[in-house]
């Protein structure tokens, strides 16, 4: 069983099989408005190897808090704009101490 399905899976895990959780539209917009080309230019400006955004696209992996630091900074948008643009309108989150 894998820990999306699994009944200890992590909160972000979670918000994976949310209905509204898209990071497609997220990873778009940030396209679109940074005036990039693709996905492989995102990821050369946030500082991540290409299949990362891949596997993102894919909710292989979930976008992690120190990705979306970098993406507040390279695009100047807020956490909240940023966590809102991917669907995730949780008031708060936690981190798992497992």
């Amino acid at each position: 069983m894998n820990s999306i399905t699994s009944p200890d899976a992590r909160p972000a895990d979670k918000l994976i099989e949310h209905a509204t959780y898209d990071p497609n539209h997220l990873l778009d917009t940030l396209i679109e408005k940074l005036h990039l080309k693709n996905d492989a230019a995102l990821a050369h400006l946030l500082e991540v190897e290409p299949p990362v955004l891949s596997y993102i696209r894919h909710r292989r992996f979930p976008i992690g808090p120190m990705l979306l630091i970098r993406m507040h900074e390279v695009s100047d948008l807020s956490i909240r704009e940023l966590r809102d643009l991917m669907g995730d309108h949780r008031e708060k989150f936690c981190r798992s101490n497992k």
